[in-house]
């Protein structure tokens, strides 16, 4: 229950209070004691949940911003700040944008001078209309 051998300390201690305090003042002794100790818990759970409410505030400021980056239509300039690759997006973006350049050009157009119809495009004439009470020979 009490690891390492706390057991003896707190017998030790009690020896040591009941000699020091006397039996008639140490019931008192405790209950102070233990309204010393939950004020410090309430203390210690008070200091917890305002530092436990400074990291939500911190995270959501930073959720906050990530979203603010994706509605400006930015998150990969977002993405590459976060990683420290801003040289390298930026040469990736030079790079797509000459590409861009490059595929965009319009070459001549090119028209065939005679345009005919090649017979395998033209449609094919529908099948003649049979009737299906009228015997075939």
């Amino acid at each position: 229950m009490f690891p390492e051998g706390r057991l003896l300390d707190f017998v030790i201690v009690g020896a040591v209070a009941l000699i020091v305090v006397g039996p008639k003042d140490l019931p008192l002794l405790m209950h102070k004691v233990g309204q010393f100790m939950a004020r410090v818990r309430g203390m210690a759970a008070e200091f917890r949940a305002s530092f436990d409410e400074l990291a939500r505030q911190s995270e959501l400021d930073e959720l906050r911003r990530e979203v603010a980056a994706l509605r400006t239509g930015k998150p990969m300039d977002y993405a590459a700040q976060a990683m420290g690759a801003t040289e390298l997006v930026s040469d990736i973006k030079g790079d797509l944008a000459s590409a861009h350049a490059a595929l965009t050009v319009d070459p001549t157009p090119t028209t065939p001078a005679d345009p005919q119809v090649a017979p395998e495009a033209a449609p094919a004439p529908p099948p003649p209309e049979t009737d299906p009470k009228v015997p075939t020979t």
